[in-house]
């Protein structure tokens, strides 16, 4: 009778602590994110209007040097200045149609795609220098995947947000390997150890009903918040590794960037590519445009501009990299997928309207990636954001 009382109980609890949760989140970014007055003055568009506050306030004379670690692009000393106190956030996204427009994509520095199970995809954006100077929607935020480990773990330990991950016993356990790797100590950022309201569940983020996975949602400033609460700043954490005392350092400390180089003034050819995942997936099907007069390549996804929900704008990158490797899957009954991340390969890099035929390599789990020119030399990249989608050797490319 008393355990019946329990369960009866705890039940109770449950769903009012649940109406509470939903009472109190944010019911849609589109009135959370409305610009507030003061900062409507500023350089932040007018039309951005699912934009988050200003956090910094920059003066327009203030000259763009500052070179971001990731991507080259340049910014002022003010934001490098705020930068310099973190490391960056590598955060898992859905790709699932009901997941579109997803939010904060167009401010990632750097993005990785792949697929997550039998032809979907998934990305993981790099957002470290262009969400200083604003706060930033990230949505809907999914589960981890061992090969997303293993890029982010060249980013010496970013801070690796999720929810959740596959645990199936084997070689895609990508939470098993977390832990392994002692991340839990030093950088992961799951959302089943932090919960609400860092993360919530907002099901108004679009303007259609969607099932509760694809709901999730975050901002840069919580995740960093929650990172220096934990000691997770810039500076690793003094750690023990068996008898071996790592001492506290800078992220930066040893991270060797890409090369950069300023663009050209004039543009190639090359203004159309396309490609897909998976055989039959056109949902996943991706193209990019080349713009001469912006030098951008803009998205497209599902024969559809793909948009970015927090400006209501297409997603553009300044780099298109197609990283060609080994795939294997699905390998399990829930369709996880493997890649050869660790080794050599080729790869096409879209720049300036230009098609370049280089290679990968990457020494260990923990070694930057790199790509190679054929005189081998590392490849220049253009400033701005670089768009890594990562397929099987033997799939099509067409440019």
């Amino acid at each position: 009778m008393k355990l019946r009382q329990l369960m009866i109980f705890s039940l109770i609890v449950y769903v009012l602590s649940a109406g509470l949760v939903y009472a109190i989140k944010p019911q849609s970014n589109k009135v959370l994110g409305t610009l507030p007055s003061d900062a409507a003055n500023g350089e932040q568009s007018v039309d951005d209007q699912t934009a988050l506050g200003l956090l910094l306030q920059i003066d327009p004379q203030e000259p763009k040097d500052a070179a971001c670690p990731l991507n080259g692009k340049l910014y002022t000393k003010t934001e490098e200045q705020a930068w310099q106190k973190r490391r960056p956030l590598a955060v898992m996204i859905e790709n699932s149609p009901d997941a579109r427009p997803q939010s904060g994509m167009s401010s990632a520095d750097i993005v990785f795609e792949a697929l997550a199970e039998g032809g979907v995809t998934r990305f993981m954006g790099m957002y470290y220098c262009d969400v200083q100077k604003q706060e930033t929607y990230l949505a809907p935020v999914r589960s981890a995947r061992t090969y997303f480990v293993d890029w982010a773990s060249g980013f010496n330990r970013p801070l690796y947000v999720h929810v959740g991950g596959a645990n199936l016993p084997g070689p895609a356990d990508a939470l098993g390997q977390i832990s392994d790797y002692g991340w839990a100590l030093e950088n992961d950022l799951n959302q089943f150890s932090i919960g609400f309201p860092t993360f919530v569940r907002n099901n108004n983020r679009l303007d259609h009903e969607v099932a509760t996975e694809h709901t999730m949602e975050t901002t840069t400033e919580k995740l960093w918040a929650v990172g220096e609460k934990r000691g997770w700043t810039n500076m690793s954490p003094e750690m023990k590794r068996g008898k071996k005392v790592l001492p506290a350092e800078d992220w930066l400390l040893g991270f060797k960037t890409f090369e950069f180089a300023d663009e050209p003034a004039q543009s190639g050819a090359v203004s159309n590519i396309a490609y897909d995942f998976w055989s039959g997936y056109t949902q996943y099907s991706v193209k990019w445009q080349y713009d001469s007069a912006t030098k951008q390549y803009q998205r497209i996804l599902a024969d559809q501009p793909h948009m970015d929900l927090n400006n209501n704008k297409q997603i553009t990158a300044k780099t298109v990299v197609v990283l060609l490797t080994d795939e294997k899957g699905p390998i399990d009954e829930l369709k996880h997928m493997l890649y050869k991340t660790i080794g050599t390969g080729d790869a096409l890099i879209f720049s300036n309207g230009e098609v370049n035929k280089v290679s990968w390599s990457k020494q260990s789990r923990e070694a930057e990636l790199k790509f190679m020119t054929k005189t081998g030399k590392a490849f220049a990249f253009s400033r701005g954001q670089i768009w890594i989608s990562v397929l099987d050797k033997a799939n099509e490319v067409i440019y």
